[in-house]
């Protein structure tokens, strides 16, 4: 049947717009590197110009750098063209992408729309419950609390005790911690006594030592025996 027939012919996808404006971009490439030969081939023709003498010659490289000049704005036109083509090709293809993040929010907030409405539709989401859950939930705490300070209560604490009392009490404790520590501290007998100053002016020499004995010399009450 296939011989008969024949098989047939898948048709190829349309270029889309990412392809254009690839092609586009290396069309544009390719004239960007015949211009920049051109402008090289113009500054030869330039020097050339300026070596050469008035006459035959000056004038056939004239001719040659004016052929490449028009060549020169020949491509520089089809590359304008070429810019203003891509410029289109990219706003096109920017609003498709953007119809496309449009078509996939809209989407989205549809998919979304359902499943809130569901879920509200739902027990778990009744006001009812809710309240009612809230209400609940304000009486177990006021219930822990309640608890709490009973579990925290003292036990065989007088009622009569006075607050005044309990702080005078306190300051007696802190005054006698405060004569505690005052006689913890170095008695007046065993501390350093601070050694006088040096007095001021010239300091007198010792008496220089003999070499001789020693006279005895007789203490008060022997004087006084001899008297």
């Amino acid at each position: 049947m296939k011989r008969l027939f024949g098989v047939r012919k898948e048709k190829a996808p349309p270029p889309s717009l990412d392809d254009a404006a690839g092609s586009l971009d290396k069309r544009g490439a390719t004239l960007d590197d015949k211009i920049k030969r051109l402008d090289a081939e113009l500054a030869k023709h330039r020097d050339l110009i300026r070596r050469a003498r008035p006459g035959p010659a000056q004038e056939a490289a004239k001719r040659r750098a004016l052929t490449v000049l028009k060549q020169k704005r020949l491509y520089e036109s089809q590359r304008e063209q070429l810019y203003n083509q891509q410029f289109n090709v990219e706003q096109v293809s920017f609003a498709a992408q953007s119809a496309k993040d449009t078509a996939v929010q809209v989407a989205a907030m549809q998919h979304a729309n359902k499943d809130l409405k569901a879920q509200f539709k739902t027990k778990a989401f009744d006001i009812d419950v809710i309240d009612r859950m809230n209400d609940e939930m304000a009486d177990l705490m006021a219930m822990s609390e309640e608890i709490q300070e009973t579990l925290g209560r003292s036990y065989n604490v007088p009622d009569e005790i006075d607050e005044a009392e309990l702080l005078g009490e306190l300051d007696a404790l802190e005054a006698d911690m405060a004569l505690e520590e005052a006689g913890e501290e170095v008695p007046s007998y065993l501390q350093d006594e601070a050694l006088p100053d040096a007095p001021d002016g010239v300091v007198e020499p010792l008496p220089a030592a003999h070499d001789g004995p020693i006279a005895n010399t007789p203490t008060s009450a022997q004087r006084t025996t001899a008297s």
